[in-house]
């Protein structure tokens, strides 16, 4: 089954520790709580290659799989992509432009 990229959105996400654990989170002055879990490649989560904070750019789906507790989910096989907290700021800037 081919993926549908029509349902995926670009998506600024962070790496944080949340209960002892390296978790991917979504930043905050997006569509999406900075709470949502996100599903997404192990590499973006690991201190060997990124260090704690590391935001990136993935694109995403808000899926629900079978009823459950609602996340975003990007596919692991997707190009890891480091963000600047400058090209955070551009991105999070035109996403404030953009909303109705």
């Amino acid at each position: 089954m081919a993926r549908d990229t029509y349902a995926y959105r670009q998506v600024a996400v962070e790496s944080r520790l949340i209960d002892g654990k390296v978790e991917i989170r979504p930043v905050p002055g997006q569509a999406f709580s900075p709470e949502l879990a996100v599903q997404c490649s192990r590499r973006l989560s690991d201190l060997q290659q990124h260090a704690l904070g590391t935001r990136f750019l993935l694109f995403a789906k808000l899926t629900d799989r079978l009823g459950g507790t609602p996340y975003l989910y990007a596919w692991h096989g997707d190009a890891d992509v480091p963000m600047t907290p400058a090209e955070v700021s551009k991105f999070l800037g035109e996403f404030r432009r953009g909303r109705i």
